[in-house]
Formats: structure tokens, sequence, C-alpha cells
């Protein structure tokens, strides 16, 4: 084998090639030259295909490349072998560079073949458009399926919250709904109407709707024409109670179908008010009616109470005389008693209110009640926690309590338990208490008793003056109106709940009392009336009662100027400098009240002590406007020393401030 490659490289014996060209120069620069110039673009192409199966790694087949490029690259070195032996007769060396080339061209082309198929299964530039336009054309369309389905998903959505909002607000609607169709069967019954109706919603579901109204209203028409008339109408409840409503109905059609949609408003709190308003409406005008004839009574008691006090201080002499005497005083008085209560009721009595501690009075009330009720009665008191102070009149408050506990003794004629109870308690807006009660907070004080109870139709109608179910001379009918008024003078309100057999309790809410609130307590005056020498400018348009009156003042041992009315009177101050009190009633005819009288008698005798006297002084103030902590009120009737004390003190606040 060596010898083989020995001869066929020895070129000793062997001519260039040069020769049988002659030498000719021509002929061997175009061999040199086209054989350069094709090795040198033989050498060029291997470089481009190395490159690009070194940059593009994505290329299918890139052993071809390589392999043809090993074809190429020997194609060219047998180029630059032929320029070489135009000079060196290296014949054996080209024609084993021809022979590896022959090699690799049959390699290449031998491969090539097999590989045509897979060559021809890759796409075009033409199919490549093709394919891109359809793959653009079908993402257009998918793009558009997935904006469809997002517009239905986002439809689907917006319909399941719109359902569950609608659902919310039927299921959170404080007004009941009902849906139901053409043949009356019930199709939604909201929780509102559970609670308004007493039934759930699976017990009443595909029933006729006229279950829920009673039988006369269900029966005199179809629930449909019933329903859609609309209006007040009246329910009925599981229970067999029934209840005001107020309906409202409205129709639409479903799948074709026609449906109605009701919407109950359960009006059972506005009565309530109505019935409360009416009532206090009724109170107020029966109040102020019997706040008027206690008024003109009081000016006519004031005269007999007057008179008969004098004609007893005259008769000392005569005991048998001065006993009618002091009868018709005492009568007179009996009858004062009545129109305090009715000026209570109409909330025209002069009220002296302090701070009350409502425990201790109500201990104080204990010990009263001990001694006044019978002894089958058993007395408890309880409180509730802290300090419980009220701001109101407290002989008032007692003898509300009296009243209160006189009458659960009158129910329990064999005996029983009462209870007097206090406590603090807050009235806000959400409760729906009585529409004159402001908002705050107020002291209670209940009077509890096991008796007989009342009716409602008595309970209705039991703070109606003179209205009584006890026997004639055993009640005046008074007693309940003027807690009633005193509790509303005060600015609070009383209650009653009652049952027939079980017993009553009654409730006074007083303003709960704070520290800007002065505790100091009225003047009890003396027990001997005071007299004095002064003189006294009275005013008083009554004749009798001006009569009574000035007998009073002078018996007391002052003198005494008297005038008709207001203008009169400032005529008496004119003409008489030596007048020291005007004495005037509040109340009178020719225009000028005793407020104006006063403002005016100041202007000419600045200093001028003022004592005023009226039936209904608090009407008077309030109306007026004129309500002055220093003013002086006597209020009719009045004892003789209760004249003679409100006098003297009068004139002593007049001097003490001069």
């Amino acid at each position: 084998m060596w010898a083989f490659f020995e001869r066929l490289l020895d070129s000793s014996m062997l001519s260039p090639h040069g020769i049988c060209l002659l030498w000719e120069p021509q002929l061997i620069w175009l061999h040199v030259v086209s054989d350069a110039c094709i090795a040198a673009a033989y050498f060029s192409i291997p470089f481009v295909l190395a490159i690009l199966v070194t940059k593009r790694r994505d290329l299918k087949f890139g052993w071809v490349y390589w392999a043809f490029a090993i074809f190429i690259m020997a194609c060219g070195l047998t180029h630059v072998l032929s320029i070489y032996t135009l000079w060196v007769p290296i014949y054996g060396i080209e024609g084993m560079v021809k022979a590896a080339t022959a090699v690799a061209s049959v390699f290449t082309a031998g491969a090539l073949w097999p590989l045509l198929p897979k060559i021809l299964t890759i796409p075009s530039p033409f199919e490549l458009r093709q394919v891109q336009a359809a793959l653009e054309e079908e993402e257009i369309k998918s793009r558009d399926a997935a904006l469809l389905l997002q517009q239905v998903r986002d439809a689907q959505r917006a319909m399941r919250e719109s359902v569950a909002r609608l659902t919310a607000i039927v299921e959170t609607a404080v007004d009941g709904v009902i849906l139901f169709d053409a043949q009356d069967r019930i199709l939604l019954f909201n929780p509102a109407c559970e609670r308004l109706f007493g039934y759930q919603a699976d017990e009443v579901m595909g029933w006729d709707v006229s279950m829920l109204m009673p039988e006369a209203d269900a029966s005199s028409d179809s629930a449909t024409r019933h329903f859609a008339t609309g209006g007040e109408s009246v329910g009925l409840r599981k229970d067999g109670t029934t209840f005001a409503m107020d309906l409202s109905v409205g129709q639409a059609r479903q799948d074709g179908e026609l449906i109605f949609v009701g919407i109950v408003h359960d009006l059972t709190a506005r009565k309530l008010t109505e019935q409360q308003l009416q009532q206090a409406q009724k109170m107020e005008t029966v109040g102020q009616l019997s706040g008027g004839i206690a008024h003109d009574f009081n000016n006519l008691l004031t005269v007999i109470i007057g008179n008969a006090e004098h004609l007893s201080e005259q008769l000392k002499a005569r005991p048998d005389l001065r006993r009618f005497a002091e009868d018709i005083c005492q009568s007179g008085e009996r009858g004062a008693e009545l129109t305090q209560r009715l000026l209570a009721f109409s909330r025209r009595q002069l009220l002296q209110p302090r701070t009350i501690d409502c425990r201790s009075l109500l201990d104080s009330m204990f010990k009263l009640l001990k001694r006044t009720l019978r002894e089958d009665i058993e007395i408890r008191t309880t409180s509730g926690p802290g300090t419980i102070l009220a701001f109101a009149d407290r002989a008032q408050l007692e003898s509300a309590v009296l009243n209160l506990a006189l009458n659960a003794q009158d129910a329990m004629p064999s005996g029983g338990h009462l209870t007097l109870a206090t406590e603090l308690v807050t009235i806000d807006d959400d409760r729906a208490f009585h529409p004159e009660v402001a908002p705050g907070s107020y002291v209670l004080i209940a009077v509890t008793d096991d008796g007989e109870g009342m009716t409602p139709e008595i309970t209705a109608r039991a703070f109606e003056p003179f209205f009584t179910t006890k026997e004639v001379g055993k009640g005046s009918g008074l007693g309940l109106s003027m807690v009633y008024g005193f509790a509303k003078q005060s600015g609070g309100h009383v209650s009653i709940y009652s049952e027939a057999g079980l017993g009553t309790t009654v409730r006074i809410y007083l303003p709960r009392a704070n520290t800007g609130r002065s505790q100091a307590d009225p003047s009890d005056g003396e027990d001997s009336a005071p007299r004095g020498y002064e003189t006294i400018l009275i005013v008083e348009d009554d004749p009798f009662v001006r009569s009574s009156v000035i007998r009073r003042v002078e018996a007391l041992g002052y003198r005494v100027v008297a005038a008709v009315n207001g203008k009169d009177a400032l005529q008496q101050l004119q003409g008489d400098p030596g007048i020291n009190l005007l004495f005037t009633d509040i109340v009178m005819p020719g225009g000028l009240s005793g407020w104006e009288l006063a403002d005016q008698a100041r202007r000419l005798r600045p200093g001028l002590p003022v004592l005023f006297t009226s039936g209904y002084a608090l009407e008077t103030l309030v109306e007026q406007g004129r309500a002055q902590a220093e003013a002086f009120v006597l209020t009719k009737p009045y004892r003789k020393i209760e004249l003679a004390q409100r006098l003297r003190d009068a004139l002593a606040a007049a001097a003490v401030s001069s």
C-alpha cells in the first residue's frame, strides 16, 4: 500500500502541465486566472454556509450544509492544484484531492435525494404568507369570539348582580312585598310579610292571596281586584288578629302571563299616633274649658272665702253663728281645691319646681301612706341605681302620688300590694312613645297595684275631668286629671297600663334635674298674718272681688286706694304720690293687662313694688311671655294670711332692691 502511494506521489518522471501549453503566456495566464477565480468563489461558499448554520439554529438538516461546504471546499482546492501543476507535476496529489472531492460529492448527492421529500414539505414564502393570513383571520375570529364570550359573561354577571340587588331589596324591605299571578296564587312572600302576617314563606306559596284578608274582604270580591284598588285595608294575621295596612299594587307581564306586585305598609303605628294625637287634642280642649271655668270660679271663691273670714272675725262673741261662717270658709276651701285640680289638669296652676330626690320622696311617702291606707294594703318601694333627681313641684308631686295611692286602695277592696318605684329612663327618637314627649332623660315614678284593673274603654277616659267609676260622693273625678295636668305642665308625661282583674300601673315621667336649676325651697310664710300701714292701690275689675279684697286689706291695717281698670289705676298713681304698692289683677278689660299696667306704673314710679293676682296666673304668664323670676303672684282664691304675707314680701323685696 505504501509503495502504491510512493509511486503515485513520485513526479520525477513527469512533466509540468505548462509544457503541454508550450508555455504560451496567454494560455498559462488564462488557466491561472480562471482557476484562481473559481477557487476563490468555491472557498467563499463554505464560509457563507458556516455563518448561516451558526446563526440559524432552527434550520433543519444542518449537517447537509456542512457536507456541502466540505464538498465545495474540495472543489476549490482542485482548482488551486490545477494552477500549481502548470509548473510542478504533482499529479498524484491532484488526483487524490479529486478522489476526495468525488467521495464528498457522491456522499452529498446521495444524502440529498432521500431528503428531497422532506425538503419539499418545507413551506414556501407564499405558503407561509397564506398560512399567516389564515392564522391572522383565525386570530381575529378567536378574538371576536372571546370578546363575544366576555360580553355574554358580563351580561350574565350584570344580570346576577341585578337579581341579587333586587333580591336584597325585597328581602330587606321594611314594607311587605307580595308577588301573585292572575289566579291569585302567591309567588313571592318576603320576610317583611312574614313579620306582618305571621306566616313563613313556604306556608303560603301557591295559596290564594285572599287568605291574608278577613273573610268579609276576601269574599266580597276577588283578591286581585281588591289588592288592585290599593288604599287602606285590613290584613289578617296567622293568629287571627287583624291590622290596618296600606296597599299599593302594580302589574306586569312575565312570559305572556299577567302578574301583580303588592306593597303592604303597616299602619298600626300611624293609627296609634293618630289616636294619641286625637286624645291629646281632646284633653287640651277640655283643659282650656276647665281652665276658663276655674278662673271665673276662683273669683267667686275669693269673695266667698274673704267675706266668710271677715264675718268669722266679726262674730267672735257669737260662737253659734261663727260656726256657720267657718263652715262657709271651709266649703270655699274645698271648692278652691277642686279648682286647683282643674287648673292642674289644664296646666294653668302656678308651679314652684325645684330639684327633688325621688328616692327620699318615696321613702317619706311610704311613711305617710302607712298611716293613711288600710292595714290590708302592703306597701313596697323600689328604686333604680344612682342618684334620681327630678325637677318638679314637690308638693304637687306628693299630691299626685297620694292621689294614685288612694285610687289604688279603692281598686283593692280586699287588700293587695301597692308598689312605688322610681328610676331613670331615656326616651329616644326611635321610640314610639307619645307625640308630645320630647326625647331625653326623664325620671320615672310608677305606682302599681294588683287590684281590679280597668277595661280599655275606661283607661281611654281615665284622665278626663269629672269622669269617675266610683259611687256618687266618693270621688270628684279630678284625681287622675290633676296628675295628668301636673305631669304635662312640668314638661313630662303620664301613662296608664291596666288589665281588668290584674291591676294597674300609672307611670309619671318628669324632667331630670341638672345642676343649673335652683334647689331652694319656696317660702313658707309666717304663722300669723303680718300687718302694715302702707298705702295699697288695688286694681280689680270684678266689683264683688274688689269689695272683698279692699275689706281684707284694710283689716290688715293698710290704707287702700281702689281702681276698676288699668287706665283708672294710672290716674290714681299720678294723683296720689303716697301709694306704696300696686296690687293688680292680671287679666282685665279695657286693653291694659296687669303686666302692662305694672310696666307703665314703674315708668311713673320707678321701683314701685307690684303684687299680681289671677285665677290662672301661669297661663297669663306664658301668653304674655313675662314670667319673670322676681314677679310676686298670688293665686286666687287665697286666705287672709297668704294675702298678708305676700304683701309684706313684695314690700320687703322693693325695700332691699332700693
